[in-house]
């Protein structure tokens, strides 16, 4: 560094937007000289000098001038290493998001701050004050009646137009102006006591009670104050003493909130079969190879791959190097959380949206610290701040939600392949129904491909049933249960064995009808049918949350003639109590799982036996593990298939597969019902067989014909507005000129640009959704031209569309 340079620090600013996102150049001024790259920091930003936080990213010397000053720390250290900050760098340029999008979705809610801002009156002359309207002194005297600063929002509280004369008054110099940051949630303590230095308590004359506590304290050396009045029966009056007489201190531990009960029960050592130790051999040799690597275990339902990448996990503990398993529900993390603390004990911790904010906040800083190694969770799981990572498992790869829906628009596996570069681990993906892409890579060799071909044990793979529900309804039977699924849950039932039904939408009905007009009731704000609930007698929408009281009443006729049609895990419940009104039901969807800790206790539930048959949607699909069920039905599988997505064959065999094999995987044999109306559909007679090279050589066809991936990208652009002719014409004119622009400069780039298209629900909340397709490669390249073109876009002002 020169004389004449000073150190300045490249930030991450909070609520940017996209048209103008960069790192923004701040002087570190001298007194905090010592911060570091990854602390976040309080900065003045804008015209206004409005304080906003942001995160560090790069720290250099120079000579700018006139650069704004960090106004303080949030931070006492880092929390991002260089390897995270890495991957903020790679969201940010591969996700189309701010930096600080980057930076936020990587830090856990409760360890954010919140920026408030706050007036204070200022003693002013009487000409100033008799310039003032008659509003703005009635804010001005609010001001100063108050002895202490006041929060924005309690003064617009009281003056509901009063933001403008606010500034106005700021402006003149009326009041001051003052942005502070808080903590949205607090770290949990519990309030110590100790003796003091020094102190010996045979100096000092105590009562029989304090010689007690001191006692004790002697030989605990700290304890907290109720663990105090616990164990000696008095009150806290007694420590109260103690402190005054200088004898004993008070002072705050920190407590980490763990959302789990760690098992007492210690697990046996897991014994691998002949073709699950092969496998583990195999996977294991890749592990210790110390480079980055993807491996692909692909194994039937039932064969046992959670044994294997257990017994991996096993081996990077006893390594010192940290591990993260990724599951696709919150469903499947009870079960799994018993196994690992069993094994692991507080070594694992637990990241995904069911936590509360306290309960997230406190599991990402043990991760942090260094105190747990193992992280089990869903998507956001992938971002834990583990130092030395060995081993990244993503278990039911396939799954859609790894892929975030909102902004930054990652790809889980994405993240997780990026990480184990960065620390040269190997990178498990695991399931029985591969996504085509990694099964591609693995075929082709770039991943390695790991198979168990046979379930584990004694158990066999179900004997499954597709019944065409045509027939049954030419019977006269037209209920969502078929005669064969009927007589097998009555065969359970005497047998007292479990069952397990998929029906994957929840609500009672899924649409209502007009006998009349044929109408069917929609949504006002979104292109959709409303869907009845009979728990709370209601029509909603699933999209935006809309609802009114049921009613035969047709909105566009005004006829009393609606009729229920369709069936959601609501009426397919009731359904099932009234044929069997002795049957234990538990049904599980998102309206009857939305209590913190709902999933681990329906699901312990189900698996201590309290329940005889298990309801639900998607959730019960996958990775559930519960030797007493002998039987699985699916109602209404087709819904699953038809779809505007070109994923949408591989998600139904997916989910049929997946929940097929939820049967038989303890001693007894199982069996399996699909319910359909097109019973001719290769989708359907291929999950039943659970035959997935045979679905996998038709659909790679299909991708390499109408070029989808793994053959090409998807990149979606969508676009959406409150007037849909202003919306069409605005992706027209996106779409046309982008079409230019590589005509123009890019014409040797292989892609293909489709539409613009109205989405598939084209309507939600009263905008209106229009898309474009480019089929291409992501690489630099194509993310460099649609980003410029993007912001060159943005930054038009008055365009004639």
């Amino acid at each position: 560094m020169k004389n004449d340079e000073f150190l300045i620090a490249g930030i991450a600013v909070d609520n940017t937007t996209y048209s103008f996102d960069r790192l923004f150049s701040y002087k570190v001024p001298v007194h905090l000289s010592n911060v570091k790259v990854g602390q976040r920091v309080l900065v003045p930003f804008g015209r206004g000098d409005r304080f906003r936080q942001g995160m560090i990213l790069s720290l250099s010397y120079g000579k700018e001038e006139n650069l704004k000053e960090i106004s303080s720390l949030l931070d006492d250290k880092p929390i991002f290493t260089d390897e995270m900050i890495d991957t903020v760098n790679f969201i940010h340029d591969r996700y189309f998001c701010t930096y600080y999008d980057s930076v936020k979705v990587m830090l856990p809610v409760g360890i954010n701050y919140n920026i408030s801002t706050f007036y204070t009156a200022v003693k002013v002359n009487d000409n100033v004050l008799n310039s003032l309207t008659d509003y703005e002194r009635e804010i001005y005297d609010y001001l100063l009646s108050e002895k202490k600063p006041v929060k924005k929002e309690t003064i617009l509280n009281v003056f509901s137009k009063g933001e403008n004369s606010l500034n106005k008054l700021y402006r003149q110099g009326v009041v001051n102006r003052e942005d502070d940051a808080f903590r949205k949630t607090k770290d949990a303590t519990v309030k110590m006591v100790s003796l003091c230095d020094d102190v010996d308590i045979n100096d000092y004359k105590l009562t029989p009670k304090q010689q007690k506590v001191a006692e004790l304290l002697t030989v605990v050396d700290k304890a907290s104050v109720k663990e105090v009045c616990y164990y000696t029966g008095y009150t806290q009056s007694v420590t109260d003493s103690l402190v005054k007489k200088k004898i004993a201190k008070y002072f705050t531990d920190e407590v980490m909130r763990i959302p789990y009960t760690v098992s007492n029960v210690k697990k046996d050592e897991v014994v691998l079969s002949p073709s699950q130790q092969s496998a583990f051999d195999n996977l294991y040799s890749k592990y210790c190879e110390d480079k980055a690597s993807v491996s692909l275990l692909y194994g039937v339902t039932g064969s046992g791959k959670t044994s294997v990448f257990m017994k991996l996990i096993e081996k990077c503990f006893n390594d010192n190097k940290g591990t993260i398993l990724m599951v696709p529900e919150i469903a499947l993390t009870p079960q799994l959380i018993k196994i690992f603390t069993s094994r692991f004990g507080d070594n694992v911790a637990v990241f995904h949206s069911g936590l509360s904010i306290g309960e997230r906040l406190d599991e990402y800083k043990r991760v942090s610290r260094g105190d747990a190694k193992i992280v089990l969770g869903t998507r956001s799981a992938v971002f834990a701040p583990l130092k030395n990572i060995g081993l990244i498992v993503m278990d039911e790869e396939q799954e859609s939600s790894y892929k975030s829906e909102q902004t930054p628009r990652y790809n889980a596996r994405d993240i997780a392949k990026f990480r184990c570069y960065k620390h040269n681990a190997l990178l498990l993906l695991s399931s029985a129904t591969p996504s085509v892409e990694s099964f591609y890579m693995a075929e082709k060799g770039i991943y390695n491909l790991v198979k168990l071909t046979e379930r584990y044990g004694k158990a066999t793979l179900p004997q499954v049933s597709v019944v065409d529900m045509n027939e049954e309804q030419m019977k006269g039977n037209f209920s969502n249960y078929s005669s064969t699924l009927k007589e097998l849950l009555s065969s359970n039932l005497i047998h007292k064995k479990q069952s397990i039904i998929l029906l994957n939408r929840r609500g009672y009905n899924t649409f209502l009808s007009c006998r009349s007009c044929g109408q069917v009731v929609t949504c006002p704000n979104c292109s959709i049918s409303m869907t009845y609930h009979s728990a709370n007698n209601r029509m909603m929408c699933h999209y935006c949350g809309h609802s009114v009281p049921y009613t035969d009443e047709c909105p566009d006729c005004h006829q009393h003639t609606l009729k229920f049609s369709g069936a959601g895990t609501q009426k397919a419940e009731q359904e099932l109590v009234d044929m069997f009104p002795s049957a234990r039901v538990l049904r599980m969807d998102a309206d009857a799982t939305m209590t913190k800790s709902s999933y681990e206790t329906k699901l312990t539930a189900f698996a201590n036996g309290e329940y005889d048959i298990l309801i639900g949607t998607q959730m019960v699909a996958k990775g559930l593990d519960f030797p007493n069920v002998t039987l699985v039905g699916v109602i209404n599988a087709d819904q699953m298939l038809y779809s505007d997505d070109y994923r949408s064959y591989e998600r139904a065999f997916s989910l049929l597969t997946q929940v097929v094999g939820r049967s038989g995987r303890g001693d007894s044999k199982g069996v399996a019902v699909i319910q359909t109306s097109t019973p001719e559909n290769y989708v359907i007679g291929l999950s039943a067989k659970q035959d997935y090279d045979t679905f996998y050589k038709g659909e790679i066809g299909v991708r390499k014909a109408l070029l989808y991936p793994p053959f090409s990208d998807i990149c979606l652009i969508g676009y959406q507005g409150i007037m849909e002719g202003a919306t069409i014409k605005c992706a027209n004119a996106f779409q046309n000129a982008l079409i230019n622009k590589i005509k123009a400069n890019y014409s040797s780039m292989p892609l293909r640009v489709l539409g613009p298209s109205q989405a598939y629900v084209y309507k939600v909340n009263n905008k209106y959704r229009y898309k474009t397709i480019i089929k291409c490669k992501i690489q630099r390249i194509s993310v460099v031209l649609l980003r410029k073109h993007y912001l060159n876009f943005l930054r038009i002002r008055n365009l004639k569309i």
